[in-house]
Protein backbone atom coordinates (compact mmCIF):
# COMPACT_ATOMS: atom_id res chain seq x y z
CA UNK A 1 0.00 0.00 0.00
CA UNK A 2 2.80 2.07 0.39
CA UNK A 3 3.39 2.45 -3.30
CA UNK A 4 -0.03 3.51 -4.06
CA UNK A 5 -0.04 6.45 -1.11
CA UNK A 6 3.44 7.23 -2.79
CA UNK A 7 2.14 7.55 -6.48
CA UNK A 8 -1.30 9.71 -4.62
CA UNK A 9 1.17 12.06 -2.92
CA UNK A 10 3.35 12.54 -6.05
CA UNK A 11 0.80 12.60 -8.27
CA UNK A 12 -0.58 15.62 -5.72
CA UNK A 13 2.77 17.81 -5.87
CA UNK A 14 2.66 17.20 -10.00
CA UNK A 15 -0.84 18.25 -10.39
CA UNK A 16 -0.16 21.33 -7.75
CA UNK A 17 3.15 22.02 -9.90
CA UNK A 18 1.43 21.81 -13.06
CA UNK A 19 -1.49 24.35 -11.46
CA UNK A 20 1.22 26.83 -10.62
CA UNK A 21 3.06 26.64 -14.35
CA UNK A 22 -0.39 27.31 -16.01
CA UNK A 23 -1.62 30.20 -13.68
CA UNK A 24 1.88 31.67 -14.30
CA UNK A 25 2.48 31.59 -18.09
CA UNK A 26 -1.35 31.13 -19.36
CA UNK A 27 -1.17 35.15 -19.71
CA UNK A 28 -4.82 35.17 -18.70
CA UNK A 29 -6.87 35.18 -15.58
CA UNK A 30 -8.97 32.28 -14.03
CA UNK A 31 -12.29 33.73 -14.78
CA UNK A 32 -10.77 34.35 -18.63
CA UNK A 33 -9.29 30.46 -18.60
CA UNK A 34 -12.87 29.02 -17.27
CA UNK A 35 -14.91 31.18 -20.00
CA UNK A 36 -13.07 29.49 -22.78
CA UNK A 37 -13.23 26.61 -21.77
CA UNK A 38 -16.67 26.31 -21.15
CA UNK A 39 -16.93 27.83 -24.84
CA UNK A 40 -15.70 24.46 -26.01
CA UNK A 41 -18.15 21.55 -26.09
CA UNK A 42 -15.11 19.01 -24.81
CA UNK A 43 -14.46 22.01 -22.39
CA UNK A 44 -17.66 21.28 -20.67
CA UNK A 45 -17.85 17.46 -20.76
CA UNK A 46 -14.15 17.92 -19.01
CA UNK A 47 -15.88 19.91 -15.64
CA UNK A 48 -18.89 17.86 -15.75
CA UNK A 49 -16.14 15.07 -16.13
CA UNK A 50 -13.97 16.87 -12.90
CA UNK A 51 -16.89 17.67 -10.92
CA UNK A 52 -19.05 14.25 -11.05
CA UNK A 53 -15.40 12.85 -9.34
CA UNK A 54 -15.75 15.09 -7.27
CA UNK A 55 -18.83 13.77 -5.64
CA UNK A 56 -18.27 10.61 -6.27
CA UNK A 57 -15.12 11.05 -3.71
CA UNK A 58 -17.32 13.20 -1.51
CA UNK A 59 -19.64 10.23 -0.79
CA UNK A 60 -16.55 8.05 -0.25
CA UNK A 61 -14.68 10.52 1.86
CA UNK A 62 -18.51 10.61 3.99
CA UNK A 63 -18.73 7.04 4.35
CA UNK A 64 -15.23 5.93 5.11
CA UNK A 65 -14.19 8.99 7.22
CA UNK A 66 -15.20 8.18 11.02
CA UNK A 67 -14.34 11.95 11.92
CA UNK A 68 -17.34 14.07 10.43
CA UNK A 69 -15.72 17.01 10.72
CA UNK A 70 -12.48 15.76 8.97
CA UNK A 71 -14.96 14.54 6.12
CA UNK A 72 -16.24 17.71 5.80
CA UNK A 73 -12.72 19.83 6.21
CA UNK A 74 -12.03 17.63 2.77
CA UNK A 75 -15.50 17.44 0.72
CA UNK A 76 -16.26 21.19 1.25
CA UNK A 77 -12.44 22.09 -0.28
CA UNK A 78 -12.60 19.54 -3.48
CA UNK A 79 -14.46 21.83 -5.47
CA UNK A 80 -11.82 24.69 -5.12
CA UNK A 81 -8.77 22.58 -4.23
CA UNK A 82 -9.18 19.70 -6.83
CA UNK A 83 -7.71 16.47 -7.55
CA UNK A 84 -4.72 17.90 -5.09
CA UNK A 85 -7.03 17.97 -1.70
CA UNK A 86 -8.45 14.23 -3.29
CA UNK A 87 -5.17 13.23 -3.71
CA UNK A 88 -3.92 13.96 -0.32
CA UNK A 89 -6.99 12.30 1.67
CA UNK A 90 -6.22 8.85 -0.32
CA UNK A 91 -2.75 9.27 0.10
CA UNK A 92 -3.63 9.73 4.26
CA UNK A 93 -6.73 7.43 4.46
CA UNK A 94 -5.18 4.32 1.44
CA UNK A 95 -4.12 2.14 4.39
CA UNK A 96 -6.96 2.09 6.38
CA UNK A 97 -9.31 1.83 3.51
CA UNK A 98 -7.34 -1.01 2.51
CA UNK A 99 -8.09 -2.81 6.26
CA UNK A 100 -11.55 -2.17 5.67
CA UNK A 101 -13.89 -5.47 4.86
CA UNK A 102 -13.26 -6.40 1.22
CA UNK A 103 -16.19 -5.91 -1.25
CA UNK A 104 -17.79 -9.43 -1.68
CA UNK A 105 -17.67 -10.96 -5.35
CA UNK A 106 -21.20 -10.85 -6.81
Amino acid sequence: MTGFRIIAALGAIALAAAIVWASMTAGQSLSEAVSWLVSEPWGVVSLIDLYLGFVLLAILIWVFEPNKLIALAFILPLPILGNVWSAVWVAWRLGRLVARTPIARE
